[in-house]
């Protein structure tokens, strides 16, 4: 099943997140941060299962630039050069829904690490 598609895209620079409204009514803020270490790209999820890479040291991470991609997703350009990650509608959509669980289990992961 395909999430809705946003109606709007807002980009908070100074306050670093991004408000992204659906055709469904849900409207989410999502941190720059948390964009960044859940970016979709293989340079952080890696090229399977068990291959992700954990992202540390992105608190003040920034996004510089978003280019759309097609009618389906959005590329940002983080302020640490990151560039590569996809933002399908749906992946956006997801780390909406899901924000408190996946950044808990991101908090999880850091600490699991000593950082």
């Amino acid at each position: 099943m395909n999430a809705p598609i946003p109606t709007d895209i807002k980009l908070h620079q100074k306050s670093r997140f991004l408000e992204i409204s659906f055709e469904d009514g849900a409207r989410f803020e999502l941190p720059c941060e948390f964009l960044r270490v859940y970016s979709p790209s293989a340079e952080v999820q890696g090229h399977g299962p068990g291959q992700e890479i954990l992202q540390v040291g992105k608190q003040a991470v920034g996004i510089t630039e978003i280019r759309p991609v097609g009618n389906y997703a959005v590329c940002p350009t983080f302020s640490d050069g990151h560039n590569s990650g996809i933002y399908t509608w749906e992946y956006l959509y997801h780390l909406g829904a899901n924000k408190a669980q996946l950044w808990d289990e991101y908090l999880a992961k850091l600490a699991a690490t000593g950082i």
